[in-house]
């Protein structure tokens, strides 16, 4: 029978670093996507997965039993996510608007993927990612945060409060305003406006 997320944070409260590491590997294909989805590269999503957990087996005596291990990872990875968005804005508001690393924009794929996609379909997709993800790049980082958790992660209003530490109506001013630029952008796009409905 399969340990569960409370019986593992608390073997691994008590030193026991396989349980720890069990968690790791039933969460960290999650924590990867969403990171992936707000950063955009691969690279920094690797670095904010390791971060996340690392924070997360530091901090095992604050985790309350009540809560679920997958929420507080996210919440989490969430947060340190924004951190890293707010700093590079700060720094630069270049190194928002640069491509991913890997340039394929490959989170956005999956929703435009067909089995034997034409070269015109293809190009079209392409397109669109380009759009989606110079959108995305377009938001602040906690509509980025707040958008990117609502629309690909399907977690609710009050998750995302939680996550981003506001309140409810704040979460959905920042997924409402998320979906409105996204909307604004995909304008041109052939049927972009309705891609997302907040």
């Amino acid at each position: 029978m399969e340990a569960t997320d409370a019986l593992l944070v608390a073997q691994a409260r008590a030193g026991d670093g396989d349980a720890f590491r069990v968690l790791v590997e039933r969460h960290s294909r999650k924590v990867f996507r969403l990171a992936f989805r707000l950063m955009g590269n691969g690279e920094d999503a690797e670095d904010i997965v390791q971060e996340s957990f690392l924070r997360a087996y530091r901090s095992l005596d604050r985790f309350q039993e009540q809560a679920q291990f997958s929420s507080w990872i996210y919440r989490i990875a969430s947060n340190h996510a924004l951190d890293l968005l707010r700093s590079r804005k700060r720094r630069s508001e270049e190194s928002l608007s640069k491509p991913a690393a890997n340039g394929d924009g490959r989170w956005i794929g999956d929703q435009l993927a067909s089995v034997d996609p034409g070269p015109d379909r293809l190009t079209a997709g392409n397109q669109l990612q380009r759009t989606i993800q110079n959108a995305l790049e377009e938001l602040t980082a906690q509509e980025r945060v707040a958008f990117t958790l609502r629309h690909f992660e399907g977690q609710s209003v009050e998750e995302i409060s939680t996550s981003l530490k506001v309140s409810p109506s704040a979460t959905r001013n920042a997924v409402f305003r998320a979906v409105q630029k996204v909307r604004q952008a995909l304008r041109p796009a052939e049927g972009g406006a309705a891609i997302w409905r907040s």
